[in-house]
């Protein structure tokens, strides 16, 4: 049976490769559990730092800085209040050792108690080698820990919102490494929240806050088409 309400996951904890991942993924979910007293946790492998979309405007050597506090104004509009970074390097992630990568989940998992983990898949949604090595610590970290009774959700998207995506933007600004958009049947989707109303209102203003990754969308493809994309977020069961 697939799950609609937040409020059913407990205490959430989010763990995820880059400021943005966040948000695009899951802004919603944590906002209406953050409005129906549940704790939520976000961990942040990298601070986005080979992430520059345009080198002018956003120059490598400071968007370390930049995306830190783009991330910050984004969980302030979501209001989520619990933040860790991980400090791994940005497009390095898959070159970490795993008991490196896995011992500060795991006190974090062994820390915050979640109910409910969620992260990325095996397909690390786009291909990315860090979101796929996060997925993958994650689960790892999840199984040492004392939470092994967590129910672990992995970010994942439908047939459906695949096509519509296409309908308005390029695949190959997004993809790095997957050959397609990765998908789960409906029927195997175990969570889906639709946001509306202020939910959505707030998942889009904290999306904006990270103006380096997403304004390049936006600029090209306007508000009109860029909001309703925002509007499902879907996780399967691993």
């Amino acid at each position: 049976m697939i799950e609609h309400d937040p409020r059913q996951l407990g205490t959430i904890l989010g763990v995820w490769a880059h400021p943005d991942d966040e948000a695009y993924l899951s802004a919603a979910t944590m906002a209406a559990a953050i409005d129906a007293g549940q704790r939520v946790v976000c961990v942040t492998a990298t601070r986005g730092e080979a992430g520059s979309l345009d080198h002018v405007r956003w120059p490598p050597d400071t968007l370390a800085s930049v995306r830190e506090k783009e991330l910050d104004a984004c969980l302030r509009v979501l209001g989520v209040t619990e933040h860790s970074w991980l400090e791994f390097a940005d497009g390095g992630c898959a070159e970490v050792p795993l008991e490196e990568a896995v011992a500060p989940i795991v006190s974090i998992i062994d820390d915050v108690r979640p109910d409910t983990v969620l992260t990325f898949g095996p397909d690390g949604m786009t291909g990315h080698t860090d979101h796929v090595a996060v997925g993958h610590w994650t689960n790892e970290a999840l199984r040492r820990s004392g939470r092994d009774g967590a129910r672990l959700l992995y970010a994942t998207k439908t047939p459906a919102w695949n096509a519509a995506f296409l309908e308005v933007v390029d695949p190959g600004r997004v993809m790095m490494g997957a050959d397609e958009l990765p998908w789960t049947d409906p029927a195997a989707v175990a969570l889906h929240v639709v946001a509306d109303g202020d939910v959505l209102d707030r998942k889009v203003a904290a999306l904006l806050c990270q103006e380096s990754q997403v304004s390049p969308m936006v600029d090209d493809y306007g508000m009109e088409a860029f909001i309703p994309l925002m509007r499902d977020e879907f996780f399967r069961a691993p």
